[in-house]
């Protein structure tokens, strides 16, 4: 269903992009990487490097933040979306790649990586319709793989419109905003799309699409501004980015045929229904999952880390931090409607650590 990943054929601004998160131009939680400049096997482990996926960026924003309050150990992660996280671990400028859409263990083998879930959260749709209010507007997987597909191009469509009788919908055409960037967020949204409205969406689940209509933004954040600016519009981001900013969302038809608003609740009862155990590498997808109350465009974020790390000391600060967003971080998490990771599923993580090392010795645990 998706892309195979070649990292040796990524695109060069993305991996520029990697790299100038290396060089700690922009940081979390305090700072940028300093005078050491944060690269793996550098010996200095008082930051840890990441980059990727935008979907996750709120949380380990705050997550970075209370973790250097606590111990003065920084994040440095950088929002440049799943493929550009992908390319950089594999290219080993970083400590760890973010990505929203798993790889396949034929993929992490060849670039020598493990993954594991750190988080769960909902993509949900954003519009930017004058007198329409948050979750009044009700949409089905069909009507937006249309929108999305261009074949509804007007607000006014009777399709619309007879799944949301009595509500006043104003004219006008549908500015459809997509991510120009390769995305973990655009793979849930588009799995989606493909689960959900398979016999009217023909673009697959992909991190990158050539969408036929639209314009694009770069991560959730650019996506957002876009929907924000442009009347008449509909996107899919992140639900921290459209509570940040105030952006009006949608209720969605679900597996079930009900219809649901996004909450940490929704997402929830889609994360129930992951049997991680039982899932090669932690590749799961949660898309379009039954349940009457469950949110059909739900998907996890992943760490992606070398299987052989070359330097122990930095390994260890990273997995003591990812340790701590385990056991602590719930609240943060919730707080900014995440999904937390179970203690159940963070055990079996905890366990694949085991197999990380360093100059052939394990790291893990300490």
């Amino acid at each position: 269903m998706r892309k195979s990943m070649h990292p040796r054929r990524a695109a060069a601004a993305v991996m520029l992009a990697a790299l100038l998160a290396v060089a700690g131009l922009a940081a979390c939680g305090g700072g940028d990487a300093g005078s050491s400049g944060g690269l793996p096997g550098s010996g200095a482990s008082s930051t840890i490097v990441g980059a990727g996926a935008s979907f996750p960026y709120p949380l380990y924003s705050k997550w970075g933040s209370e973790y250097n309050n606590l111990n003065g150990v920084k994040l440095n992660y950088q929002s440049i979306g799943s493929g550009g996280g992908i390319s950089a671990i594999s290219a080993k400028t970083v400590d760890f790649g973010a990505s929203d859409a798993p790889l396949e263990s034929a993929e992490l083998d060849e670039a020598g990586l493990m993954q594991w879930p750190q988080c769960v959260g909902g993509v949900v749709m954003v519009v930017n319709l004058e007198g329409i209010q948050t979750n009044q507007l009700k949409l089905t997987g069909e009507l937006i793989a249309k929108m999305y597909g261009g074949d509804i191009k007007d607000w006014e469509d009777p399709a619309i419109a007879a799944v949301n009788e009595g509500l006043e919908i104003p004219s006008g055409k549908i500015n459809v905003v997509h991510r120009s960037d390769s995305s973990g967020t655009t793979w849930i949204f588009t799995s989606y799309l493909d689960a959900a409205a398979h016999d009217v969406w023909t673009f697959g689940g992909e991190k990158e699409i050539a969408w036929p209509t639209g314009v694009g933004g770069k991560g959730n954040e650019g996506v957002a501004a876009s929907v924000q600016q442009l009347k008449g519009s509909i996107g899919y981001v992140e639900y921290a980015y459209a509570k940040e900013t105030g952006l009006v969302t949608t209720q969605l038809q679900n597996a079930d045929g009900e219809w649901v608003e996004p909450s940490l609740e929704s997402f929830g009862e889609a994360a129930a229904q992951a049997d991680w155990a039982d899932a090669e590498d932690f590749n799961m997808v949660l898309v379009d999952q039954p349940g009457p109350e469950t949110w059909p465009i739900t998907g996890a974020s992943f760490i992606m880390v070398q299987k052989e790390q070359a330097d122990a000391a930095r390994a260890q600060t990273m997995l003591q931090f990812f340790e701590w967003a385990f056991t602590d971080g719930a609240a943060a998490a919730e707080s900014l409607d995440y999904v937390p990771i179970p203690e159940s599923v963070s055990t079996l993580i905890k366990a694949e650590w085991e197999t990380i090392t360093a100059a052939g010795e394990p790291v893990w645990p300490l």
